[in-house]
């Protein structure tokens, strides 16, 4: 049952593979040259990686692939170039990201990389491509440093540079601007003990010190349990948590892929959340309801964290995009297939603007400075070399980030819910239900 969606999304991408692409340039209506502009797209294809996020992030690159050749491609110079996307499986390993990325680099010659997922595959990605000078544009992963000026990251190695150019983006949000939504919203509930339950890896554990800090700073005690992805049974720990003299008021997962879904269903097997005394923060995964009731039967009034634009705000793109998406899948198009759709979208655009895809430097150039509209809304980066310096109290992570990423949290309220009923609880501007949050056993 947890697996089964992986196999059903692997039959569905071997059709769409094929649909995009037959019949683009049958109408003869663009003429390309014989060089074809190469991206390197990341996604965790196999264990222990998230892999039905995997296939869903590579459909994504062949969508987006398809939209842009459709459209005559990339024009430099007054000639037409077909971009081609080549999906390299991370696993969610950093050093399996590093292999990828030296390989994209030496062997493919590709001229960007963008997407991805796992903040430890980006952040080993990043100090390659810095290196070889590739534009690099991550959609997906949260960790703080993938983009704060000035850090030393990966393996003690600097990836911004004092004098030189910073070749590394971002579109996904960092890890702080989802954990202050989360944080004000249990805040503004009025909770007063929390459990964390976070991988062990450069997502879990900084985002998890990052809610931890604001969550302490507002009186709420909190409570912390690591685990490895691809773990299946969770069973002690929660045992544990049920052992308290009081249950927690919320338990919040920072845990991707299946790993994430094994361990809700099972804490709600247990009876330890969600019930009326604990709120169940399931993630952003969860956002996926075809996957989500697939693998958590019993997961109805979980809450999620909904990162990118909500349904409700989708504009034509976003919905044919989500169309696609449903067709292929069923349920509602998640972020991890909008971010990067929209990274391959906005390399080709800067490309184009810069009109070269040879020449690092200018596309930098022309990233830093872009203003367009995708499927998940106007993208400008708003620091960068062209605006260097950050105003005081700025988060370091600005840099190169894109600032206006939407955070959503939505909760369901009935078995088997779509994602586009599910009802947004915070913050108050995006509400739909008139509630900030919903009792188990109850409807809004």
């Amino acid at each position: 049952m947890r697996f089964k969606i992986f196999f059903s999304m692997v039959c569905a991408l071997l059709m769409f593979m094929l649909w995009p692409t037959s019949g683009v340039y049958a109408d003869g209506h663009c003429e390309f040259a014989d060089e074809v502009i190469k991206f390197g797209g990341i996604a965790p294809l196999s264990a222990p990686g998230a892999t039905g996020a995997g296939v869903v992030i590579d459909w994504s690159y062949q969508q987006a692939e398809a939209d842009i050749n459709a459209a005559c491609g990339v024009e430099i110079n007054g000639v037409n170039y077909r971009v081609e996307v080549l999906t390299g499986d991370s696993e969610g390993i950093s050093e399996r990201g590093q292999a990828v990325a030296e390989r994209w680099i030496l062997d493919d010659g590709v001229h960007a990389v963008v997407g991805g997922y796992h903040s430890a595959v980006a952040l080993a990605v990043m100090s390659i491509t810095q290196e070889h000078r590739i534009p690099t544009l991550f959609a997906g992963p949260w960790n703080d440093n993938i983009t704060a000026n000035g850090i030393i990251a990966y393996e003690g190695r600097p990836p911004r540079v004092e004098d030189g150019v910073d070749y590394v983006f971002r579109i996904s949000p960092a890890n702080a601007m989802v954990g202050a939504i989360i944080a004000e919203w249990l805040i503004s509930l009025g909770i007063e003990d929390a459990v964390l339950i976070a991988e062990n890896t450069d997502y879990g554990r900084p985002a998890a010190a990052d809610l931890t800090e604001r969550l302490e700073v507002a009186g709420i005690e909190v409570e912390q349990y690591d685990v490895e992805l691809g773990t299946e049974d969770f069973v002690p720990i929660l045992n544990r948590i049920l052992l308290r003299a009081n249950p927690p008021d919320v338990i919040r997962l920072l845990v991707t892929g299946e790993t994430s879904f094994n361990l809700v269903q099972q804490m709600a097997e247990l009876g330890v959340a969600p019930t009326e005394d604990t709120i169940c923060i399931a993630g952003y995964i969860a956002v996926d309801s075809e996957q989500f009731w697939d693998n958590v039967p019993d997961g109805n009034y979980c809450v999620f964290d909904r990162v990118g634009i909500t349904p409700a705000l989708f504009g034509e793109l976003a919905k044919e995009l989500n169309l696609r998406y449903g067709e292929a899948f069923g349920g509602v198009a998640p972020s991890f297939v909008m971010e990067p759709y929209d990274s391959v979208r906005l390399m080709a655009h800067a490309m184009d603007l810069a009109d070269s895809y040879t020449d690092p430097d200018a596309i930098v150039a022309a990233l830093e400075t872009v203003d367009v509209n995708f499927s998940q809304g106007r993208y400008y980066f708003e620091f960068g070399s062209h605006n260097p310096d950050l105003p005081e109290g700025t988060p370091a992570f600005m840099w190169h980030q894109w600032p206006d990423p939407i955070v959503a949290v939505m909760q369901y309220f009935e078995q088997g819910q779509s994602a586009l009923e599910a009802a947004v609880v915070y913050p108050p501007v995006y509400e739909t239900h008139g509630t900030s949050y919903i009792v188990p056993g109850t409807s809004p």
